[in-house]
């Protein structure tokens, strides 16, 4: 059963919700009385469906960008769900005060009310037009999401970024990183990769193929600044330092703000996809203890995984470590990531 987040309190089924309190309007599977609300200094917030929020800035606040923050793709990693509804909340008390267009979404409302990673298929490997030709609630969730992306971006000569918050769900060497998605004849600028300094992210990795995440789709697709962020996870239920300064510069980008000199930018360390560990059977197995860390080292000759028909996957490459381990994927899907510096 979904746990939700500790900032949620318990729904008054009489009660009107506001439109700030969209986690708890998505968890209940409804919708508002008002579809359209206006905070004291005029910024207007505008349910477009479940689990999606605009959000315009007041009257000649407009600074030119388009921003969208997603969440909740995988409705088990709580971090970011909490993230995202503690924005939103404080744009509705006025706490924030945008001058970036935004489109707020939580993004797969069935797995977020069971607690669970999927339901069915993957959403995150749906984009980019993946969901063509499958008939499954997914398949219709990730159409209607890039949809709604197609729609907020519609005018041209604005900044685009896009930033999809996820959890590992799991320890990490380096607590908060992001991956930065393919992108033909582009690479990630030195201002987003200095943004990602600024959100306490430790290291990016950038992808060299192209992928069917959420935030490849933006970047492909409507030439977003995009990146997928894997926020911090603390094993003993508390509040990392790194997540409070995440929150203290998406504010910023939120209100088209530099970001303040109260602490020098974290060094940022930059990681390529040597291969990647696919599961080909039930018979896969991951030769990992199940509690590695992510951006763990692999000594050359390491077991990673092993296969029906005598597949070994070993470690090989200098400097190798692993990513993403997880054995309960369905088949054909990728069972971990093995990357290396790229510098």
């Amino acid at each position: 059963m979904y746990m939700a987040p500790t900032v949620i309190t318990t729904i008054d089924d009489t009660a009107t919700l506001a439109l700030d309190r969209l986690l708890e309007l998505t968890l209940a599977g409804r919708e508002p009385e008002q579809k359209e609300q206006f905070t004291a200094e005029g910024v207007r917030l505008q349910w477009l469906g479940e689990g999606a929020l605009e959000v315009m800035p007041a009257p000649g606040r407009d600074a030119g960008l388009d921003l969208v923050l997603s969440a909740g793709v995988h409705g088990c990693e709580l971090v970011p769900i909490r993230l995202l509804d503690d924005l939103i909340r404080a744009i509705g008390r006025g706490e924030i005060h945008p001058r970036a267009r935004l489109l707020l979404l939580f993004c797969n409302p069935p797995a977020m009310r069971q607690g669970v990673r999927r339901i069915g298929q993957d959403l995150n490997r749906l984009f980019c037009g993946k969901h063509a030709g499958i008939v499954s609630d997914e398949a219709r969730r990730a159409a209607r999401l890039e949809a709604w992306v197609a729609e907020f971006f519609r005018e041209s000569g604005r900044r685009r970024w896009h930033y999809d918050l996820h959890s590992a769900m799991r320890a990490s060497k380096l607590p908060q990183f992001a991956v930065c998605p393919w992108m033909p004849d582009r690479e990630a600028s030195s201002e987003s990769l200095m943004r990602l300094r600024h959100a306490a992210v430790d290291a990016v990795l950038l992808q060299e193929k192209p992928s069917a995440t959420f935030s490849a789709h933006t970047a492909t697709r409507h030439g977003a600044e995009a990146f997928t962020l894997e926020m911090a996870e603390a094993p003993d239920g508390t509040w990392p330092e790194c997540l409070h300064d995440f929150l203290q510069a998406a504010r910023q980008w939120i209100e088209v703000d530099s970001p303040g000199q109260t602490k020098p930018a974290r060094p940022l360390r930059t990681f390529r996809l040597a291969r990647e560990i696919i599961k080909r059977s039930d018979a896969f197995v991951l030769r990992l203890p199940a509690d590695i860390e992510n951006f763990t080292e692999l000594p050359p000759g390491t077991l990673l995984a092993e296969d029906e028909g005598g597949v070994r996957w070993v470690a090989e490459e200098p400097g190798a470590r692993i990513l993403f381990p997880l054995a309960d994927v369905a088949i054909g899907e990728r069972a971990g990531l093995i990357v290396v510096p790229r510098d």
